[in-house]
């Protein structure tokens, strides 16, 4: 059994205003010097099998039409 992760963020032209309410709270929590929050999801994806180039390329098309809107997110494919 193969575990694969799926990263989907926020294209950097897009607002994340998740993000930015995120920085401007945490020198209110003593945390300084962070610049930039950019808030994304997660996916942890278990196959049958490894995770060879054609599985890879199987969850990729999962995440491309199920787990991210791509007009707005980017997405990232790797194995864990």
């Amino acid at each position: 059994m193969a575990r694969v992760v799926v990263d989907v963020m926020l294209k950097p032209e897009i607002l994340d205003p998740q993000g930015q309410a995120i920085a401007r709270k945490l020198p209110q929590m003593g945390f300084e010097g962070v610049v930039a929050v950019r808030q994304g999801k997660r996916f942890e994806v278990e196959l049958e099998g490894e995770a060879d180039e054609a599985a890879l390329e199987r969850v990729g098309k999962i995440a491309e039409t199920l787990l991210a809107n791509p007009v707005i997110e980017n997405y990232e494919v790797r194995v864990l």
